[in-house]
């Protein structure tokens, strides 16, 4: 309705839209005296507000319901076309877009709902042709959708399929001979609102960026084309100069200002009365004129016009960056000693230093506030909040420079003790190190950005090959060569415990006593493991990664390849989707059920057969005996019936996780408290989950298995080289689901399983856990296996440490990065999604790190 191109902040915004605020086709109308009715998508209440002289809303984000929805919309259009007391008429249907998010484009009921929409139209049309013969004038009728719907019946990313929608005008004003055959034009979503504001006799939104669509005037005669195309050019090339200085120079300008004069030579022929062909000759030439001048100048403005507040994103990334260099400075600090984050800033140097930023960035804020022209956020907030930003800065640099100098003056201690002959890094230190390096220097190219899954996939695997060589190595080498890994005693040097590891911290029974010296070979630390089992754990990793990648085709390049995924879900193959989502639910529940108390295994066990049941219900997977022609439901029934054990495993094992703090040696009992914990998340994540990618998460949980077992435990990898483990784990099978960096692969259905109404916090919630199962699994892990052991230590600090530094990184240099490229051609199509992502993952990294120091019996220990 603005005919502006959105910022992508509008995605997010969308979620509550707040009144638009720039001028639009509405507003324009109601300005006008038009009487405008809307029946459908609230959104349109929300952003247009006391516009409507009758409206009813319906729930745009509930996508479980498909029929309430359009025959809320439906109800009122008897009554109201038969009425005459309204110029603009608008209907938003919400049903096929739910559709296609629920089950996608190939779904049966796109027939049905197709078929329901088309004898809507038919009535629509019907009604409007008979009011024409009763009133004689004609009217116009516009058929087109907000956006399309990728293979996945998503939307969001710049895919063909979910950028291209038709756009449908029909009215009995078109004049068409029988037999003319026209051929479909493309036409930009911007051009809408100008043809809109010209066939409604209203001003044109100002920040409009589109071209009147010329064949909707083709009929009209030569004088009127030239009138509503010298309106519209007239209109961008007043936004142009506001929003480029060297606006003479555009070639779409030039045009402008040559058709404008061809415009007034033709107006003075035809004042004269002059119906000669040099007339028509003329008109034609100023037509073609007026055309290319609009295309040029609505190109023009399309890739120029973007106002960004550089102020506020300096204020915001010079922010970002110090609390990304605090977090490496003290990372030695951290690791080495008591894995405590310790910033001392009450010193008078520091105070006096703190006072004087503090009054350079405030004169700083002020200068720019009184002397920029445009909008900015930060000056838009009012004292306080902007002199509490400015102190946060402030606080953060002084940190800096007081870690730097503790950083200095530890590094002169650590140079007069001797370091340990075996510290030094490892093939898998190395591995762990560049890999994550690289990783983020990737970010900087589009293609990588658009394909990261191909990233972690190279990671992982190439993780499972030196993990292999290290299990060999170990094995084979035996006490002939001084192992690579070993036990230290706590008399150690800072440069020992950075290469030091964790005892076996995922054996349940007593201990063993530290041992010092050499530490233990393979073959002496895998206890009851056959060693064949160890040395054939990477390779069944790397074999189940494998095996994920033919799931799901993601990214860019490749996600229109056939895929496992596609063959499960098509309509032929119901019965080998049903087999392997059973299959896969009873290896989550042989995997999980292991570490649990006895009741909540009956409640997992009960769980996972609703899981069952709720996809049986919607009519996804079949049992034995059911036919595919059973009557579907919503499943709110059977996905609350497995919501209710989902909270009663959570309750259990946060009940003994509680227990545990009071007792602070009852590590048995926090043990099993994170594992009913860890139990919980995975029986909700097999819920939301879809059936096809059930095999993730029990591939997710036999990886973690293994990993467990014969990796970990064996080769006793310290808290450091274990939690990035985790972290490559988890991204992996973020990508694994489906995931990509693009908007569309976002399964917002998950967030409406077992609602039979919209919530928004419980939507939220479940959309974004739906997303991120991967990730969330992982860390769940991680917390559960440093904790599992009474002699870990300082372990789950350190590990709690690590996930945020390696979770920072990543998002610190890609705001870096994006506020370079801002002006880069991919800016709204690669970076922006993936910044988006980021800022996700790192709300949910803040979270995880909370629990991990809310879990930390060290702590609590020492209190």
């Amino acid at each position: 309705m603005t005919g502006s191109v959105p910022g992508f902040v509008d995605v997010i915004r969308n979620l509550n839209s707040p009144v638009l605020l720039e001028d639009n086709v509405i507003r324009q109308g109601k300005a006008a005296g038009k009487r405008m009715i809307f029946y459908g998508d609230e959104t349109w209440l929300k952003l247009f507000p006391k516009h409507f002289v009758e409206y009813d809303g319906t729930t745009s984000f509930f996508v479980s319901d498909y029929i309430e929805v359009d025959n809320n919309v439906t109800r009122h259009l008897d009554k109201v076309l038969q009425r005459g007391d309204w110029d603009v008429l608008i209907l938003h249907y919400l049903g096929l877009d739910h559709i296609g998010h629920i089950s996608g484009p190939n779904s049966p009921l796109i027939g049905h709902k197709l078929s329901e929409m088309d004898s809507i139209l038919m009535k629509i049309h019907t009604s409007l042709l008979s009011k024409e013969r009763e009133t004689l004038s004609p009217s116009l009728l516009v058929v087109c959708g907000d956006h399309g719907m990728s293979e996945t019946g998503s939307h969001g990313a710049s895919s063909t399929e979910e950028v291209s929608t038709p756009l449908i005008l029909i009215s009995s004003a078109f004049e068409r001979k029988p037999g003319d055959v026209r051929h479909p034009k493309h036409v930009q979503q911007t051009d809408l609102a100008a043809t809109l504001a010209i066939g409604l006799g209203v001003p044109i939104p100002k920040d409009s960026v589109g071209s009147l669509l010329f064949p909707v005037i083709e009929g009209r005669p030569m004088r009127e084309q030239l009138r509503f195309l010298h309106l519209n050019t007239l209109q961008l090339s007043k936004l142009l100069q506001e929003n480029i200085p060297s606006y003479e120079k555009d070639p779409g300008f030039e045009q402008f200002k040559m058709a404008e004069r061809l415009h007034g030579n033709w107006v003075k022929l035809h004042l004269e009365e002059n119906h000669s062909d040099i007339l028509l000759g003329l008109g034609t030439k100023v037509l073609r004129q007026y055309l290319g001048a609009l295309k040029t100048l609505s190109l023009s403005l399309s890739t120029q016009v973007a106002h960004y507040d550089i102020y506020s994103m300096a204020v915001g990334t010079v922010v970002v960056l110090e609390v990304l260099i605090l977090f490496l400075l003290s990372t030695p600090h951290v690791l080495c000693r008591k894995a405590e984050l310790d910033v001392p800033l009450l010193s008078p140097v520091f105070s006096l230093l703190f006072y004087m930023i503090f009054l350079v960035l405030s004169a700083i804020h002020v200068l720019v506030c009184t002397s920029s022209e445009s909008s900015c956020y930060l000056c838009s907030l009012p004292w306080l909040a902007a002199g509490g930003v400015m102190v946060l800065v402030s606080v953060l640099l002084c940190a800096i420079l007081s870690a730097l100098i503790r950083m200095v003056i530890d590094g002169t201690l650590l140079k007069k003790r001797a370091a340990h002959p075996g510290s030094g890094w490892s093939e898998v230190d190395l591995l762990l190190l560049l890999g994550t390096v690289g990783h983020v220097l990737s970010l900087g190219a589009s293609s990588f950005v658009e394909e990261e899954h191909q990233t972690w996939y190279f990671l992982v695997n190439t993780l499972c090959l030196a993990l292999s060589q290290e299990t060999c190595r170990s094995y084979f080498v035996g006490d002939d060569c001084e192992p690579q890994h070993y036990f230290q005693v706590e008399e150690q040097g800072c440069s020992d415990i950075l290469a030091s590891t964790l005892l076996d911290s995922t054996s349940y029974n007593t201990p063993e006593p530290v041992r010092t010296g050499k530490g233990a070979s393979l073959s002496e630390a895998q206890g009851s493991c056959k060693w064949w089992t160890v040395l054939a754990s990477p390779w069944l990793v790397l074999i189940c990664c494998r095996l994920l990648r033919s799931l799901n085709q993601t990214g860019v390049q490749g996600a229109h390849r056939p895929d496992l995924s596609h063959w499960l879900t098509s309509s032929d193959h119901k019965v080998q989707l049903s087999g392997l989502a059973a299959l896969s639910l009873i290896v989550i529940f042989m995997l999980v059920q292991k570490g649990c108390s006895p009741v909540s295994k009956a409640a997992l066990a009960l769980g996972l057969l609703g899981v069952f049941c709720y996809r049986a219900a919607i009519g996804i997977v079949l049992f034995p005996w059911q036919s595919d022609n059973k009557v579907i439901s919503k499943g709110i029934i059977e996905a609350r019936f497995v919501y209710v054990f989902v909270l009663g495993i959570l309750f259990t094992g946060t009940k003994d996780l509680l227990k545990a703090q009071v007792i602070a040696t009852d590590y048995k009992t926090r043990t099993i408290g994170l594992w009913e914990i860890h139990s919980g998340l995975v029986l909700l994540a097999a819920l939301l989950l879809r059936p096809h990618n059930l095999p993730v998460l029990a591939f997710s949980l036999l990886i973690q298995t293994v990993m467990t077992k014969f990796i970990w435990k064996p080769l006793r990898h310290d808290a450091a080289e274990i939690t990035v483990m985790h972290y490559w784990f988890g991204q992996a099978f973020f990508y694994f689901q489906g995931n990509s960096n693009n908007i569309a692969t976002i399964d917002i259905s998950a967030g409406f399983v077992g609602l039979d109404t919209y919530l928004e916090v419980p939507a939220t919630f479940l959309t974004v856990f739906g997303t991120y199962v991967g990730p969330v699994l992982w860390a769940s892990h991680l917390m559960h296996f440093l904790s599992s052991e009474a002699s870990n230590g300082p372990a789950l600090s350190r590990a709690c440490f690590c996930y945020a530094l390696i979770g920072s990184v990543p998002v610190a240099t890609y705001i870096v990065l994006v506020t370079s490229l801002r002006y880069h051609l991919f800016i709204w199509s690669v970076f922006s999604p993936k910044l988006l992502y980021e800022g996700m993952h790192l709300l949910i990294t803040a979270a995880l790190c909370a629990v991990f120091t809310a879990t930390d019996q060290t702590r609590h220990t020492r209190a």
